[in-house]
């Protein structure tokens, strides 16, 4: 194999070539086709669920037989029978909604490759460069052949390809440590073969030219650059791209930069190049419709016009257009590699999406940060659009009312396309393709009862399904409450059917005939239902958000039951409520259609007195208030740097709380839009004390991802609330959480406002984690202004403050901002005990986001003090902690830092490194004022280095960044910069 594994059980699995199994005898044969397909999933996804769906899809391409399920049970259990009799202990264990394989560590070889390229990181950035080379040739060597090759299945090889294209940069990055190594010579003839198979890949042949330049062979080095210009302009009409051509610059120049090699110091690992957003809801297993209308649809978002491609699917209530959507969008997401975006736009709802907080919901999963987001919705367009532009995306708009909303949506490349649904025509919308959902004729109608009932069924009584599918009227969501509604009731025949439809449909006859018809439909299935499976039908409805996990049934029945979903699986089974999602841990999500939903609530509110009602709603916001509380007292170590009010919780199961608790801000994120449904519903409902509580604990959330939007609406909703029931708790801590809010956005001015109102109450209530807070936060405007001896009165009272509390966290957080005012000051010594007791309080809680905080501060006492060569391993270890946490905008801060103390410790070339992916790192996610202020910083190396013309480049650049917007201080400091330049 060229590097052995780390055996465990004497076992070893191997996907990094062509797939293997070897057991304690030896090779274990599996059988090829279904079998290694399964298999090879299982062993991509290993240690987690993989969904049945998931495995038909892979196998079958979307086109399943009606066995489908059942061959891979066959599938799975003949793979568990190879395995046990070969001794191979490979656990395939059946986890709802399919399987799991359980490995354990140093098993299969993707595990052991992924871990060998994090340690080699870790060794460059500690300055052991010849042992992560060497590691890195090990983890290269696992490698025999593309991955999976010999198994030709387009769903696994697209997944195959991203681990291919690890082993080409695991390639590229050993055999650059060993080029800085200055082992030049010995690599040629290992990079030129690289180069050969890789000819438009440009890092090969830059390391190519630098190895032929570094061993003396200059003429060789430069042909190899020309042989890749003619290659990229005949090929793609295009230029080198910079790297290549500063390189061929320096050779020709005979300048140090491509001569010598500095030695390796704490390179940082390449960033991603961005975000790609899979948000499409998930497809229909059973789906039945017009053949014609998917063709339609997919040969205009498909084709490449000039401009871009836009469906808009029509239809009435019931239709199933958001079916159709998803499956057209499914079924061509392969064309689409950026990702595809998905926003219910809730045209049908009072409050239907404004489009600006559409485009920050897409800007955010895009990869930009919230804080860079812009405010305008012009803005936030511009941005948006040339984001897409490099990009091809699909974007999906479900349920759309006006042109207005759709718009400002559309990107202006033609590389994307756009997937409208809409019960309104939606003339408007430039280059439209119309397309209508019809209702299904016969034929189709009899296909999918026959699917959903069984097609023996319709087979025994052909004459009562027809009649059946005329009483439906063709509506696809009508005939699926009815065929569910049958196939839990096996004994029922479909004549008895059409005959309680047909009573059903004359005590409804008022109705118009679509309406009439899915009502008809519900109502028979309502009236059926046990009497805690309809009051349970109703108050579900009360709950607000796109999707519900399981435990918000018990809150609703005030019920306490440990698997509170079982309590759903009457309504599920009988097409009243649908499993929208199933989660990594395996728990169902849960969604309403629109028209069901409606449904429910008016036959809630004619058997539920209001009591009861207002009750359940109570309940469902104290769950959530429960769950958002422990999530945020796991990330903090407890109820640090938070106020709390007095509304009642109402505690989930235990088994559920766990999940929270394992990785409680994924559990934020992934209950975002349920949160602010939450925030929302309270305030109009009038708990306005549930309201501030979760709106300000919610902020934990919208803070650490980025979410302003959300942070500003929920609280400003929160504030309305407050001020109308005379909370004055509730108004202060809104304010001062909407000041933190402002801070983040830079509007000191609306954030010392909101600051010192919320102060002033709580000075009157003497609250002294409000006032805390309030003054932590007004210390750092002060800081901001200039007033550091106003900071640090600030800082003295908030740390009073914090001390009657009890409040370590907190008390921590204010030491860490505090010593940015000590260190200016030359009080290095107590910034560094001020900043140990800050770690040592946030190790000892558990609040691990606090750390590299006050590491990054650490790192700027040790400039300060002189300490360079410190102050570089410690923004090199901050570097990787923000990278591990995707904070995007900390990791540009950090490679700015590494930057400036490799130029000072006169590493020009390192300096250089770090600077350029710093800027690269504000140019991804358009934060024009914080690039322009690297290219100042990068300027004086370049010129250092020779690039003075490229550094006059980029000081100019700053000047005009810094004055488009007005930035009248920061302009003249690029103008002097250039100044200097010039003078040499």
């Amino acid at each position: 194999m060229g590097a052995v594994l780390r055996e465990t059980g004497g076992s070893v699995l191997r996907i990094l070539g062509p797939i293997e199994v070897e057991g304690p005898s030896g090779p274990v044969p599996v059988t090829p086709g279904r079998q290694q397909v399964v298999l090879a999933l299982l062993l991509m996804e290993a240690n987690q669920v993989v969904s049945t769906d998931q495995i038909v899809d892979t196998l079958w391409n979307q086109e399943p037989p009606d066995t489908a399920r059942t061959q891979v049970q066959i599938c799975v259990s003949r793979l568990r029978k190879t395995m046990v009799d070969a001794g191979v202990d490979l656990p395939i264990v059946t986890r709802v909604p399919g399987y799991q394989l359980l490995l354990g560590a140093n098993t299969l070889d993707m595990h052991v490759f992924a871990g060998k390229l994090a340690e080699a990181r870790v060794l460059v950035k500690e300055g052991r460069a010849a042992e992560a080379a060497t590691l890195l040739r090990s983890a290269v060597a696992l490698w025999r052949g593309p991955c999976l090759s010999g198994l030709p299945n387009p769903a696994l090889r697209s997944r195959a390809l991203r681990l291919d294209e690890d082993l080409l940069t695991a390639t590229e990055d050993h055999l650059e440590l060993e080029l800085e190594l200055g082992r030049h010579h010995q690599i040629v003839g290992e990079v030129t073969r690289l180069v050969h198979e890789h000819p438009m890949r440009e890092r090969p042949r830059a390391l190519l030219m630098l190895a032929l330049h570094r061993g003396g062979r200059q003429g060789e080095a430069l042909e190899v650059y020309r042989a890749g210009r003619h290659l990229l302009v005949e090929e793609l009409g295009l230029e080198p791209g910079e790297r290549l051509r500063l390189l061929e610059s320096a050779i020709l120049s005979g300048d140090a930069v491509a001569a010598q090699a500095e030695p390796a110091g704490p390179v940082a690992a390449p960033a991603p190049s961005f975000e790609r957003p899979r948000q499409l809801p998930a497809d229909t297993a059973d789906f039945v419709g017009n053949d014609a209308l998917i063709r339609t649809a997919e040969a205009v978002l498909t084709s490449g016009r000039r401009a871009v491609g836009v469906v808009v699917v029509i239809g009435r209530p019931g239709s199933g257009k958001t079916t159709v959507a998803a499956h057209v969008g499914h079924r061509i997401a392969e064309r689409f590699p950026d990702g595809q975006l998905y926003c219910d736009l809730r045209g049908t709802r009072e409050e239907p999406a404004a489009a600006i907080d559409v485009l920050g919901r897409f800007l955010l999963a895009l990869g930009i940060p919230g804080p860079v987001i812009p405010i305008t919705l012009d803005e936030r367009v511009e941005m948006y659009r040339t984001l897409m532009a490099q990009r091809r995306t699909l974007v999906v708009l479900d349920d759309a009312s006006s042109e207005s909303q759709v718009i400002p949506l559309l990107p202006g490349s033609n590389q994307c396309a756009v997937l409208v649904t809409s019960r309104s025509r939606l003339t408007g919308v430039p280059g439209a393709r119309q397309v209508e959902v019809e209702v299904f004729t016969p034929a189709q109608s009899l296909e999918l009862l026959g699917r959903v009932v069984g097609t023996d069924r319709v087979a025994r009584e052909p004459e009562a399904a027809e009649a059946l599918v005329r009483t439906v009227g063709g509506l696809p969501l009508a005939l699926r409450i009815i065929a569910a509604r049958l196939a839990a009731r096996p004994h029922w025949s479909l004549a008895s059917m059409v005959h309680r439809l047909a009573s059903e449909r004359h005590r409804l006859d008022e109705l118009a005939h679509g309406e009439m018809t899915i009502r008809a439909s519900l109502s028979l299935t309502h009236n059926g239902m046990d009497r805690r499976s309809r009051t349970l039908f109703g108050l579900l409805g009360l709950a607000q958000g796109p999707e519900l996990p399981g435990w918000v049934a018990g809150a609703v029945l005030d019920d306490d039951s440990r698997y509170p979903s079982d309590l759903l699986e009457p309504l599920v089974d009988v097409q009243m409520l649908d499993v929208s999602t199933v989660e990594r841990t395996g728990e169902f999500r849960y969604r309403y259609q629109d028209i069901v939903r409606l449904f429910a609530l008016e036959k809630l509110r004619a058997e539920v007195p209001q009591e009861e009602r207002r009750a359940a709603v109570g309940r469902v916001l104290g769950g959530w208030l429960s769950l958002a509380e422990q999530a945020h007292r796991a990330i903090y170590g407890g109820d640090h740097a938070i106020l709390h009010g007095g509304a009642a919780r109402w505690n989930p199961p235990p088994t559920y709380v766990q999940q929270v608790l394992a990785d409680p801000l994924e559990w934020l994120d992934g209950e975002q839009a349920n949160l602010c449904a939450a925030i929302a519903q309270a305030a109009d409902a009038g708990f306005d004390e549930a309201c501030w509580d979760l709106a300000v604990t919610s902020a934990t959330l919208f803070e650490s991802h980025g979410y302003l939007d959300d942070w500003e609406k929920t609280h400003e909703k929160a504030l309305q609330a407050t001020r109308s029931a005379g909370n004055a708790l509730g108004t202060a801590a809104v304010l001062s959480s909407l000041g933190t809010l402002h801070i983040n956005r830079g509007q000191t001015s609306r954030a010392h406002e909101a600051l010192t109102a919320a102060l002033a109450t709580f000075v009157d209530l003497d609250d002294p984690r409000g006032l805390a807070l309030c003054r932590r936060d007004l210390g750092l405007l002060a800081r901001w202004a200039g007033d550091d001896d106003g900071a640090l009165v600030l800082y003295a009272a908030a740390m009073r403050d914090l001390d009657r509390a009890q409040d370590l966290v907190g008390r921590g957080i204010v030491l860490t901002h505090q010593t940015d005012v000590l260190c200016r000051r030359g009080r290095t010594d107590e910034a560094r005990a001020q900043l140990s007791e800050a770690i040592s309080i946030f190790e000892d809680a558990g609040f691990r986001s606090g750390i590299p905080h006050a590491l990054r501060r650490i790192g700027q006492v040790q400039v300060r003090a002189g300490e360079h060569q410190e102050a570089a391993r410690t923004f090199a270890r901050v570097l990787d902690m923000v990278r591990e946490s995707r904070d995007v905008i900390g990791e540009g801060h950090l490679l700015r830092n590494l930057g400036e103390v490799n130029a000072v410790l006169g590493r020009d070339r390192a300096a250089l490194g770090y600077f350029e992916q710093a800027l690269a790192a504000r140019e991804r996610i358009m934060d024009h004022v914080g690039a322009a202020a690297v290219r100042l910083d990068l300027a004086p190396v370049l010129a250092r280095l020779g690039e003075s013309n490229r550094a006059s480049e980029l000081v100019l650049h700053a000047v005009q960044t810094f004055g488009d917007r007005g930035m009248d201080r920061e302009r003249v400091a690029a103008e002097q910069a250039l100044t200097g330049l010039a003078a040499g």
